[in-house]
């Protein structure tokens, strides 16, 4: 079986990832896959640096985060950067899942892979797979702009940026065969995760 799992930006689509994780399911996580093509090294750096200039880097040739996540997410990008940025990094991190999976059912032929991508309903007509099952995490909007504060140190504006950057909660149920509600109880959230993992894993 192979799971495509997805949520708004600070929905709690991680703790989810997480409870999948330790029922068994083999996860690929695409965020981690990202943080990968742009370390030192990585295939992706010198192409951002090509296309968006040295800026992008800091000091110490890592990428600098907070510079990027202006000029793609910020009020002033220019159109098209956030495209222009996932042009770069996009095939490089399926290419990436691809040999992780493969590796994966290899070892383990009948194995829940969990593919967890934030941006799925974007990208979903682009991305080399097809998932048996899409699972949208989420929650309501100010519960999510209140986490990114607190937990991540960023301001509201830069929270509505990141919102807006990304799909709605519409489209996002969209593709989605099962829908979680991060804002119930945890204990009842986890009841529904461990339901569902069960039905996947009787098929696979």
């Amino acid at each position: 079986m192979r799971i495509g799992l997805t949520g708004g930006i600070a929905a709690g689509k991680s703790t989810v990832a997480a409870r999948l994780a330790g029922l068994g399911a083999f996860l690929i996580d695409y965020d981690a896959l990202a943080h990968a093509v742009v370390e030192p090294g990585g295939a992706a750096l010198p192409e951002i640096v090509g296309a968006f200039g040295a800026d992008a880097l800091n000091a110490d040739g890592t990428l600098n985060r907070a510079w990027m996540a202006e000029h793609v997410f910020g009020p002033s990008a220019a159109p098209g950067a956030r495209e222009h940025l996932d042009g770069i990094e996009h095939p490089l991190i399926y290419r990436e899942a691809e040999r992780l999976e493969q590796q994966e059912r290899a070892s383990r032929p009948h194995a829940v892979i969990v593919h967890d991508i934030p941006l799925l309903a974007e990208v979903i007509d682009s991305i080399p797979f097809r998932f048996d099952r899409i699972v949208t995490v989420e929650a309501p909007e100010e519960t999510r702009i209140e986490r990114m504060i607190e937990t991540r140190g960023m301001t509201r504006r830069q929270a509505c940026d990141r919102i807006r950057h990304q799909s709605s909660e519409a489209q996002r149920r969209a593709i989605a065969n099962d829908v979680i509600d991060s804002d119930q109880p945890l204990e009842q959230m986890f009841e529904q995760v461990d339901r569902l993992y069960s039905q996947w894993n009787e098929k696979a």
